[in-house]
């Protein structure tokens, strides 16, 4: 199966991308079942957590077929041959980087890089991004949203990234936002498995609720 197709599978099934910014190797297996219990499958760990590609080569082996394992805060052509290297499938970046984007599909990865504005948008999708993601999310609003789907291919899913929390899933209601990217409002470094399951479980609940899954 490609990254692709795996990265669709698992995002209809539950459109939410868990980053673990700040993961160590140790903790990361134990994490991500946890996510994975919940119904969370796509998992994300930012290059810049302690030995992120120990991690993400433990969970790629580990979720083979459970989960889909990538690497966040890509920014070099180099980082996206070793996240692929460790047996990562997903490339995500907070900027626009057309030379990212196109290793990333050279080597048969999910690429979702950030954006804000429409010329970023079409950037990105020229070099062959699958995933746009709204950088920062605290700076989106339902209106910025609809306005750029206008122009921005409805092929391309686009998520909301930074600053969501579960009980802010509803405001995203009837908009084109896809899914989401979550970060400290579902991991902290240091949280244990079990803190990190009830946080995973009040965001299930929140997609449920808005009829997302």
């Amino acid at each position: 199966m490609s990254a692709l197709v795996e990265f669709q599978a698992a995002f209809s099934s539950c459109p939410i991308v868990a980053i673990l910014r700040g993961i160590r190797p140790d903790e990361a297996v134990a994490v991500t079942e946890a996510l994975v219990a919940e119904g969370i499958g796509i998992i994300e760990v930012p290059l810049n957590s302690p030995e992120p590609l120990v991690s993400i080569e433990k969970l790629a082996r580990t979720f083979a077929g459970r989960a889909v394992i990538g690497a966040g805060t890509v920014l070099r052509k180099e980082q996206v041959e070793a996240v692929a290297a460790a047996g990562g499938r997903l490339i995500v970046s907070p900027n626009v980087d057309t030379a990212v984007i196109a290793e990333s599909k050279a080597r048969g990865l999910v690429s979702s890089p950030g954006f804000q504005t429409p010329t970023e948008a079409f950037a990105a999708i020229g070099a062959g991004a699958d995933v746009l993601k709204y950088f920062p999310g605290e700076a989106a609003t339902p209106s910025i949203i609809k306005a750029l789907s206008a122009v921005v291919p409805k092929s391309v899913p686009m998520l909301i990234v930074g600053g969501v929390a579960a009980d802010g899933i509803a405001r995203w209601t009837g908009t084109p936002v896809a899914g989401f990217g979550i970060g400290g409002s579902i991991y902290k470094a240091g949280d244990s498995p079990a803190v990190v399951a009830a946080k995973a479980r009040a965001f299930v609940e929140a997609l449920s609720a808005a009829g997302r899954i």
